[in-house]
């Protein structure tokens, strides 16, 4: 059979790099993107999608590297190794952090850290990792296909991990210590069973408490460090899958909410939503009007810019936009880097998992 002159990449095929750009109501900025299936590149580009700094990392993107506070690149590598997390595409296992021109300041392994990784202002990391639930409590756990467990009988949970750069560990908080199998079920009967809660993100509050995303339980919870107690949580509906919580000026947090499974809607469909921890409501949000037309079931991020405006990540296609506050695209950028050549075309993807935009100013002062 002749080999075909069409690209056989969809997405391709629908046209990479800048796609729109409305100068005036854009943020002006650099964009920081890692592409998931490359060698551990770490790109930064202008508002015409032209790269103006690269990293290039030790290892492949476990999954994604950002910019400190300090000026540094925090970055999650992925090591392969022997345990079902890190075999999985968002295992993870090493985290460093690097400076402007790429030379590693330190880097910690911890076997079992995968998607998320942080900077605490005390100067440690907090990283999530994962363990096998004891047998008596994946018993008890609702929810997925029965029969998909690891090996056929194994589920895994997450753990929050807080250690020093040198990788002594100082806290630890295990999931199912303090869900509820019963009560925190997987949302999807579709879902394997291999992991119960399905971490993806970890950031620190003002007030030392850290905020987790799990994705496979739909739920966003507050976990008050003193005691490691749950002291808020918001499940589902209204979330579905969700992804990347961040907290903005207002206290309020703002949520990729992916909607692979929504229990409140007949059809899936992606959404950024603004929640007021408070009430619980959802004060603000951005889906397309024809909704299924803004879709990423997995990964992807939104950050709300210094404007108003919202930079989006639908990271499963790589596509970056950014929208005012009435939920007009003002600059699109496809991620042109696909996965290797000689892999399979299922697998030359350009996903990303997450993206940030950085002011003119900051980047002038990281770059000194």
């Amino acid at each position: 059979m002749a080999e075909s002159t069409v690209d056989q990449n969809p997405i391709r095929r629908r046209g990479v790099g800048l796609r729109a750009l409305d100068r005036e109501r854009a943020f002006d900025g650099f964009t920081l993107f890692t592409p998931q299936y490359g060698t551990g590149t770490v790109l930064l580009v202008d508002l015409e999608g032209h790269p103006v700094h690269t990293w290039e990392m030790p290892y492949p993107p476990g999954l994604h590297g950002a910019l400190t506070e300090r000026g540094t690149l925090l970055y999650g590598g992925k090591i392969p190794g022997d345990t079902f997390i890190s075999k999985a595409p968002f295992g993870g296992g090493v985290v460093l952090e690097a400076t402007w021109d790429g030379r590693v300041l330190w880097e910690l392994r911890y076997p079992t850290h995968h998607h998320d990784a942080r900077l605490l202002s005390n100067g440690n990391i907090v990283l999530l990792g994962a363990a096998i639930l004891p047998p008596s409590m994946a018993a008890r756990v609702h929810g997925g296909r029965p029969g998909t467990e690891v090996d056929g009988h194994e589920m895994w949970a997450d753990t929050v991990v807080e250690l020093t750069t040198q990788g002594q560990v100082v806290w630890e908080w295990r999931s199912w210590e303090h869900l509820i199998p019963e009560e925190d079920a997987i949302t999807a009967l579709q879902d394997e069973r291999h992991e119960w809660t399905h971490a993806n993100a970890v950031i620190e509050l003002p007030n030392g408490n850290l905020v987790v995303s799990f994705r496979n339980i739909s739920t966003v919870v507050e976990i008050e460090r003193t005691s490691g107690d749950i002291i808020w949580k918001l499940g589902a509906p209204p979330l579905s899958g969700q992804h990347a919580p961040e907290l903005l000026a207002n206290g309020h947090l703002l949520i990729f909410d992916n909607g692979a499974h929504r229990l409140d809607e007949s059809f899936p469909f992606s959404r950024i939503i603004e929640v007021d921890r408070a009430s619980k409501e959802i004060v603000w949000k951005y889906q397309e009007p024809r909704p299924y037309n803004f879709y990423s079931p997995r990964i992807s991020n939104a950050q709300r810019l210094p404007n108003g405006n919202t930079l989006i990540n639908e990271g499963v296609f790589g596509r970056l936009f950014e929208v005012t506050a009435e939920g007009e695209v003002v600059w699109e950028y496809v991620n042109p880097l696909f996965g290797p050549a000689d892999l399979p075309q299922g697998q030359q993807n350009n996903t990303i998992f997450r993206a940030y935009r950085y002011s003119p100013e900051e980047i002038a002062r990281f770059s000194r």
